[in-house]
């Protein structure tokens, strides 16, 4: 099957920090699956590194009050095309992120509160009917 992942789970330093969050599963999933990787927040136009940033409400800020949600959106839509394109049919995602957060994200307030959500990419691709998983479920993934 064909994943879109988030690049920072292969390795690829991409996060806000410049870090990168490397599966431990990345190899046996490369086995069984095509991996694509995406970075929505660099698609979106957004450098690396660059402020943290968290979801309130519709729209995405940065710690110091700056609005990058037109980025976010851009590159969530940036990452629904190539999924097309490339015909995968689930994306495993960064967890907790404000773009590829998968059920649970930050809460906006920057204290490290976790709340029930979507991150903007996640949030349109299950909008799609792909199906979405978080880092942590990458075990069901090897199973399929």
């Amino acid at each position: 099957m064909k994943l879109l992942i988030s690049a920072c789970l292969l390795g690829c330093r991409c996060r806000y920090d410049g870090a990168s969050k490397p599966l431990p599963q990345i190899a046996a999933l490369a086995e069984r699956h095509t991996l694509v990787p995406v970075c929505p927040e660099q698609m979106g136009g957004l450098s690396t590194p660059r402020p943290p940033s968290e979801r309130r409400g519709d729209r995405v800020v940065t710690r110091v009050g700056g609005d990058v949600t037109a980025q976010y959106r851009r590159g969530a839509e940036e990452a629904l095309r190539l999924c097309r394109l490339l015909g995968c049919e689930a994306a495993l995602l960064k967890e907790r992120s404000p773009s590829c957060g998968s059920r649970e994200i930050y809460d906006g307030t920057f204290t490290g509160t976790l709340t029930a959500g979507d991150g903007v990419t996640a949030e349109l691709l299950r909008a799609q009917s792909i199906p979405v998983y978080g880092e942590s479920r990458a075990e069901e993934l090897l199973a399929l």
